[in-house]
């Protein structure tokens, strides 16, 4: 277990803060837009909006933090250059703050980084250099980095300046939805989560707000129930945004104080959700940018609406994208795998594939078998790989192949 952080020694983040913080951004994060979702407010019973920080300068939230940090950095400092680690987001926002503040930037990121967040910060003029799976290796390899050259380090999420201009999108909240109820936010690092909680528990301490973590990179809830930052010693998630081991302790402390709770959700969530925000929102966000929308679809009735969920981020690798499209549709019932028995007789086959016709699935693969000690001398067994308009269809589909007398194992 952690030990507790000394409290005199991890700053506190105000209003006031995150107030000066949005003077100091003035023309240089966006504003972004808020967007009401229509579909998302049928499921939970009232007014769901969507926080579009997917349309953020460099495509995520990390902007507003970076630059307010780097900007305050004495002359000297600046002379020395920055240093940050990041699977992407927050190396795009540094790399675009230091070509704005006149900087040199070296960013680490883990192996395996989406190409285009690798792109991108190449192309805002920063150097890139790959070290580790996870952000917490690539964060320890900034901090050597750090000390043999001194380069100041811009930590993602672990600085009251960062917390702070994070804090700035929670200002926006309250503007465009004065009468939330509900703030859920993607969380990792805790940076944008405590921000955000700072600004809207001052103006409005009614307001619940939620964060919301990949299940399978969950520090937060063991750390609050600890009440200290717990490590993880292992992580598994698509979404690298929020994969972090390790809450920080400066928005770790913010949080106590204003985060009402951290929910997880499931691989299979974050894939719905990401699908559901395509096709019904047309927003492209990357996994860890559709985790509140992922907990608002795993319970539509749980929060107090006017909700407003918050895309923390939509720079995805479009081979990533494919994937996570195609595996949403999948934990959707839109994709339907069936093994079919048919007599070995001329046109079994089209017989069957009639079935599937009249029943509107589109098949999508087909693979016989004909040697198995579980199949009868006459019979095939064919399996099947079809494309459905949702669960309720593949239910249908499996119906209408049984009344035929086709005998299915799903």
């Amino acid at each position: 277990m952690s030990a507790q952080p000394d409290p005199v020694a991890v700053p506190e983040v105000s209003l006031d803060d995150v107030l000066a913080a949005r003077e100091e951004l003035a023309g240089v994060a966006i504003a972004t837009p808020m967007e009401e979702s229509r579909w998302l407010s049928a499921l939970a019973g009232g007014p769901v909006r969507l926080k579009c920080e997917n349309l953020q300068r460099t495509g995520s939230f990390k902007i507003r933090g970076a630059y307010l940090r780097m900007s305050r950095l004495s002359d000297e400092e600046k002379a020395r250059g920055v240093v940050a680690a990041s699977a992407g987001n927050h190396a795009q926002g540094v790399a675009l703050a230091a070509q704005l503040l006149g900087l040199r930037a070296t960013v680490f990121m883990p192996e395996g980084a989406p190409i285009p967040k690798e792109r991108a910060t190449r192309g805002y003029g920063a150097e890139v250099v790959f070290h580790g799976r996870w952000i917490d290796e690539a964060l320890e390899a900034a901090r050597d980095f750090s000390e043999r050259t001194g380069a100041v380090l811009i930590h993602p999420f672990d600085h009251a300046d960062v917390v702070a201009g994070q804090g700035t999108a929670g200002l926006e909240v309250l503007e465009q939805a004065p009468d939330v109820q509900t703030v859920l936010v993607p969380t990792g690092g805790g940076g944008l989560v405590a921000g955000m909680a700072v600004a809207i528990k001052a103006l409005r301490p009614d307001v619940h707000v939620v964060g919301v973590q990949a299940e399978g990179a969950a520090a937060w809830p063991a750390s609050l129930a600890g009440g200290a930052p717990q490590a993880l010693t292992s992580m598994k998630t698509m979404a690298d945004g929020i994969a972090v081991g390790r809450p920080g302790d400066v928005p770790f402390r913010a949080a106590l104080r204003c985060v009402d709770e951290v929910v997880t959700v499931s691989e299979e969530s974050l894939s719905r959700a990401l699908l559901s925000l395509v096709e019904r929102a047309k927003m492209v966000v990357e996994p860890a940018g559709a985790a509140a929308v992922a907990a608002l679809l795993d319970e539509p009735h749980r929060w107090g609406t006017p909700a407003v969920a918050v895309l923390s981020g939509g720079n995805v690798d479009p081979l990533l994208l494919g994937k996570v499209i195609r595996h949403g549709m999948a934990a959707d019932g839109r994709y339907l795998f069936l093994r079919v028995r048919i007599p070995d007789l001329p046109g079994g086959l089209a017989g069957l594939l009639g079935t599937l016709a009249e029943s509107g699935a589109n098949v999508m693969d087909v693979a016989h078998e004909r040697i198995s000690p579980v199949l009868h001398l006459d019979e095939v067994e064919v399996r099947i790989q079809l494309e459905t308009r949702g669960s309720a269809h593949a239910e249908a589909v499996t119906t209408r192949l049984r009344e035929r007398g086709y005998r299915v194992v799903e």
